[in-house]
């Protein structure tokens, strides 16, 4: 609980280039929950300068205000979530700083991210792939007189025309059409939530004891009935039960009917662009919307960046080499796994081969390096003006570790220099490795050579048929998703044929790769996925 968070020094603050935002709780302690009524005044004189002193004329009004968050809640600068209110204590929607009017908001404190931006980064990201994702503005904080730092406001994920854009479900919709939509779901910690929904039949790949729980968002577990619990729920199961079935590609029994399939290509994309630790497992929402609107399930909007682009020092989140997708393999031991949705849904060579040519389209447009840099730069030089030193004068965080930095920089400009260097040599790996999650088969270099992997999907052991056409030896040499090297077998042939080459997989799910070579000549390679799904 706290009235005014202890900053590490007292920073004299009476202007800005950024809008000013003004809470006063009039004495009371935020806690983490119940909101607390308090004032919130904000000054934004657009492109002139913003004063401590002028008059409130973005926002001037009650607001319910709580401690947010999960994690971040032990840090000394917290974020907060805001209600705001009429003068009765009722919510009332309003626009703050030109964001389309809504009455719930978020006050996102930069701690950890010395950037100040990974967050505002990743949703201009995925706003660029033409979903919605959370619209952000920065500004500087003052709480009961104290100043705070940097806070970037953020929407809150909500059924909203301008936001999450679904039908609005309300009790006495329980048949028909009205009761398939909408929906917003979530796979999350219960930190902020009841925690209410229900667990998956599908356990994790490589789980021993854990499960996912898919959480009600929309409805809240307050006001979902009976019906609308069982719909949701049955429809996922059905979707679950498609995806693990023997005819999961079947375009009519299989999960194509279930989904909006370019949205979880989206999603699993921003993901690994990211290289999110928490990603598909923690903070991940999709939605419904009703039948007669389409009705299959959307991946999104993305969430929570804050431990993306390499801010995390466990489970490889600081390496920009590997993918997100091997979480289960990578940290087995994690309370959180990812769902086994994904390799699932990769195994089909259809959605993998999706997944290629959607980066390759990025990559030679919104995913350009110059872009991603550019909104860098031009985030940085905002916020360079002044506020950034005022915000680490604040929070004495610099050439200090916070958990969990991989990096630490001394100054402002070394993290964001660290960042922009991590983008380039991510969008490098991914260029060299997306195209492998298509399951398929190199291209022989002499008519009549070939190799073909089979079952893929599988369970313990593969075989690895390739034919070849002279006796020169085969190196067969399979990696895991970071690249490393998983067996290496070197193979003789008394002439040139046909030859079938097993290999018994680690006892743990996960995507592997392989390549076959003779010599100085690659006969073949392609993408291996173990998994058990029953």
């Amino acid at each position: 609980m706290e009235v005014g968070a202890q900053v590490d020094a007292v920073v004299p603050f009476t202007s800005s280039n950024l809008p000013i935002v003004v809470i006063n709780t009039d004495g009371q302690s935020i806690m983490d929950e119940p909101k607390i009524t308090a004032t919130m005044g904000i000054i934004d004189n657009g492109a002139a300068r913003n004063n401590v002193s002028d008059p409130y004329n973005n926002y001037d009004g009650k607001i319910g205000i709580e401690i947010r968050g999960s994690s971040s809640q032990m840090f000394p600068k917290k974020q907060y979530g805001i209600e705001l209110r009429d003068e009765l204590g009722e919510g009332v929607a309003s626009s703050l700083l030109s964001l389309p009017e809504e009455e719930d908001w978020i006050l996102f404190a930069p701690y950890n991210d010395k950037s100040l931006m990974r967050d505002a980064l990743a949703y201009t990201l995925g706003r660029s792939l033409g979903g919605y994702a959370p619209r952000t503005k920065f500004c500087e904080l003052v709480l009961n007189g104290a100043y705070q730092g940097v806070y970037v406001l953020i929407e809150k994920i909500k059924r909203d025309k301008n936001r999450v854009d679904i039908n609005k479900l309300d009790p006495d919709e329980i048949t028909g059409n009205n009761v398939t939509g909408g929906y917003i779901l979530k796979i999350d910690k219960t930190t902020g939530g009841t925690g209410e929904g229900w667990v998956s039949t599908h356990k994790p790949p490589n789980a021993s004891n854990q499960q996912i729980l898919f959480q009600y968002e929309y409805p809240s577990a307050e006001d979902i009935v009976a019906e609308q619990k069982a719909y949701i729920q049955k429809y996922v199961t059905d979707f679950e039960n498609a995806l693990a079935s023997d005819n999961f590609t079947d375009a009519v029994l299989g999960y194509t009917k279930f989904i909006d399939v370019n949205s979880f290509v989206d999603f699993l994309i921003m993901q690994e662009l990211t290289k999110n630790v928490d990603g598909y497992r923690l903070s991940t929402f999709f939605y419904k919307q009703r039948e007669s609107d389409g009705g299959k399930l959307v991946m999104g909007p993305v969430w929570d960046f804050n431990l993306g682009f390499g801010n995390a020092n466990y489970c490889t989140g600081g390496d920009p080499n590997g993918f997100v997708l091997d979480f289960n393999s990578i940290c087995a031991q994690d309370f959180w796994l990812i769902p086994f949705w994904w390799q699932r849904l990769l195994a089909d060579e259809v959605f993998s081969s999706k997944v290629a040519e959607r980066w390759a389209e990025l990559r030679a447009t919104k995913f350009k390096e110059e872009v991603i840099h550019g909104y860098i730069d031009s985030v940085a030089t905002v916020l360079n003006a002044e506020s950034q030193q005022r915000n680490f004068q604040a929070w004495a965080v610099l050439n200090k570790y916070v958990w969990p930095n991989y990096f630490i920089g001394a100054t402002f400009h070394g993290e964001v220099d660290w960042l922009k260097g991590w983008v380039s040599a991510r969008l490098v790996w991914l260029d060299q490795h997306m195209p492998f999650l298509v399951t398929a088969t190199e291209q022989p270099l002499k008519t009549g050579e070939y190799v073909l992997a089979y079952p893929n999907p599988f369970s313990t052991s593969v075989n690895i048929d390739y034919k070849i056409l002279n006796n020169e030896p085969v190196t067969v040499n399979v990696y895991d998703a970071l690249g490393r090297t998983v067996k290496s077998a070197k193979l003789n042939h008394d002439s040139g044929g046909t030859y079938t080459y097993v290999w018994q997989s680690p006892n743990s799910d996960g995507i592997f790769y392989y390549s076959l070579q003779q010599g100085s000549k690659n006969i073949g390679k392609g993408k291996l996925v173990r998994s058990n799904f029953h």
